[in-house]
């Protein structure tokens, strides 16, 4: 199993030199600018999590996510999730919290996660671009789409940023 963790990380970093590109992303960068929170807002201070959006541009239960990332705190991301939550991390599909907690302290508990923008967000639904650096790598862009119910998230969808 720790061969097959570490081909994903190698994966991942590979990606990174390609996605570099892409770095910095405007929010919005997909048309117009969905996220409600005002530009100067944005353009604040880094929060706690050492996001370059405020942890009040996210959604509560991805904010919970991302803080649960940062803190290197397995239960918190876990409980982060519905019960029947589900990740789907760039087409491998993780289904309950059980899978989940599984998934997470294989391959996030120990990374960085970096929110640079909101790309789109709606009710129940908020699509960020981040830069997740597993443990000691440099990061690969990617976007987490989240959708939410309530306070917990049903469904994370990890991909690449292009």
């Amino acid at each position: 199993m720790a061969a097959t963790t570490a081909g994903v990380v190698r994966r991942r970093v590979g990606a990174a030199a390609l996605a570099a590109a892409a770095w910095p992303m405007p929010a919005g960068c997909a048309g117009d600018d969905p996220d409600p929170a005002p530009a100067a807002a944005r353009s604040a201070s880094p929060a706690a999590t050492g996001s370059a959006v405020p942890r009040s541009a996210l959604l509560p239960p991805v904010a919970a996510y991302v803080d649960a990332v940062n803190g290197k705190d397995l239960d918190a991301l876990t409980k982060a999730f519905a019960p029947d939550g589900q990740v789907v991390d760039v087409g491998r599909r993780f289904a309950g919290r059980d899978a989940i907690r599984g998934w997470a302290d294989r391959e996030v508990i120990g990374g960085a996660l970096t929110v640079r923008g909101v790309v789109e967000r709606r009710d129940g639904y908020q699509k960020l671009l981040v830069t997740f650096a597993p443990g000691g790598s440099g990061g690969f862009a990617a976007h987490y789409a989240f959708t939410v119910s309530g306070s917990a998230i049903t469904r994370a969808d990890l991909t690449y940023a292009n």
